[in-house]
């Protein structure tokens, strides 16, 4: 596990060879103070499709050598020309212009592994993030903590993504605290500081700070004294305590024994009043956090025991089969399986196991400290999570991965299927899985 009196540290990573189509950005020039609103949404919906497909391939070509390495050497300059100017675009007088900048490199950086590029421009583009969090309003501000989170992730845990830690980490914490602050910014600022926190935090200082400025934030979710019912907020604001639970449990995983055994002392009892909220996504989180906290556990104690586990278990059951038709279906649906997982592990301690495939490579998933720390990169990362786990050294040595793996376009082409034999696989697992439901439906109308 990740947890210890010193943090683990990572190394960074090298610009890839290959960096893709460029038709995303011919749309964002600086020529966009002059173009309509309209225009700019389009170069934005560019950005988003060119890197949502480049993020599912791999980034070694798949051509022969020769004049196609020079055409990919000049690609590569184009793009890096562009992203020059989107940095440069983010200290625009525009808004409008500021906010496509922003949400052009946010969706490069999630895409795209960049260190080299971004190595010698991070203090300038950390200034400008600066002035987007102090001086930004909503969206602005919630893109600029986007965007602050992938460059600490670009930049790994080395020097380099401390110094960027460090110099925000102040300004974070003063957005996330003040209540007269864009909801949607302070949302984003939790995850930035939640997620930088544990990729760059030098000693355990910062970590503590960090958990007990989280912990405030979802804290006023809890029930107050003398009543289990929890105190109702907006749905801005509940999304708002989800997201600093999310980020307060992921810190959770690389605390120090001594921080666990005070958390569990002070938030076991918490945490379940939490379960009865009317917000879907805030009961969720708070179940997963519970057997996090179960799992942690039993790691400090293997006979740990927990005296209202029986009250727990019966919670956890009524979650795990909600039928409650004033509920979204969609929303019992993800409730029940969710909560089905925890009761499990809760009862027998067994973690449901979950296969990540990236490239020819795969990753499992068999603990609750894994699944938060995968489900707060896939958060951050979207689609680009599959690619950043095939080439960032940060996330592949956080998950044990080792190295990157160096593959030639004849290896990639060989381990491709034809779309025949994709259609012929669909087609078998599709007339399986109707046979396996027929029988079940047959085996329901016996009963009935």
């Amino acid at each position: 596990m990740l947890r210890g009196m010193v943090l683990c540290r990572h190394t960074a990573m090298s610009l890839p060879a290959r960096v893709g189509s460029l038709s995303w950005m011919t749309r964002a020039r600086s020529s966009a103070k002059a173009e309509s609103q309209a225009s700019d949404d389009e170069a934005a919906s560019e950005v988003l499709s060119h890197y949502s497909s480049a993020s599912e391939s791999t980034s070694v070509a798949e051509e022969g050598a020769g004049s196609d390495a020079v055409d990919e050497q000049a690609q590569q300059e184009e793009v890096e020309d562009k992203l020059k100017e989107c940095i440069d675009n983010v200290t625009d007088k525009s808004t409008r212009t500021r906010q496509v900048a922003l949400e052009s490199l946010r969706l490069a950086f999630s895409s795209k592994t960049l260190f080299d590029f971004l190595l010698e421009r991070r203090l300038t583009l950390t200034d400008s993030l600066e002035k987007c969090l102090k001086k930004g309003k909503g969206e602005e501000q919630s893109l600029a903590a986007s965007v602050l989170t992938l460059l600490c992730l670009q930049m790994g845990s080395g020097p380099e993504g401390e110094e960027v830690f460090r110099s925000l980490k102040p300004l974070l914490i003063s957005i996330l605290t003040d209540s007269s602050a864009s909801p949607i910014a302070r949302q984003s600022c939790a995850t930035a500081l939640g997620m930088c926190c544990y990729i760059a935090a030098a000693d355990v200082e910062d970590l503590v700070s960090c958990l007990t400025c989280l912990e405030g934030i979802f804290g006023t979710s809890c029930p107050e004294e003398g009543s289990s019912v929890p105190t109702h907020h907006s749905p801005p604001l509940q999304t708002l305590h989800c997201n600093a639970l999310q980020s307060w449990s992921l810190l959770l995983t690389i605390c120090p024994s001594s921080q666990i055994k005070k958390i569990l002392d002070n938030h076991l009892l918490k945490l379940p009043l939490l379960l009865s909220s009317d917000n879907v996504n805030l009961r969720i989180v708070a179940g997963e956090t519970i057997a996090l906290l179960f799992e942690l556990a039993h790691e400090l104690e293997e006979e740990f025991f927990y005296e209202d586990t029986d009250l727990l278990c019966t919670k956890l059951k009524a979650l795990a089969t909600d039928s409650n038709k004033y509920r979204a279906k969609t929303d019992r649906r993800k409730q029940r399986s969710i909560f089905r997982d925890v009761l499990h592990f809760i009862e027998n301690g067994e973690c449901h196991e979950e296969t990540i495939k990236f490239g020819l490579e795969c990753m499992y998933v068999d603990s609750w400290v894994r699944r938060r720390m995968y489900n707060a990169f896939k958060e951050v990362l979207g689609s680009g999570v599959r690619h950043h786990l095939q080439n960032n050294e940060l996330l592949r040595e956080i998950f044990d991965l080792g190295p990157p793996l160096v593959l030639d376009a004849a290896a990639i082409k060989a381990s491709k299927i034809s779309r025949f034999e994709k259609h012929l696989y669909n087609s078998a697992a599709f007339k399986a899985r109707t046979k396996a439901r027929s029988r079940v439906r047959d085996k329901r109308a016996d009963v009935l």
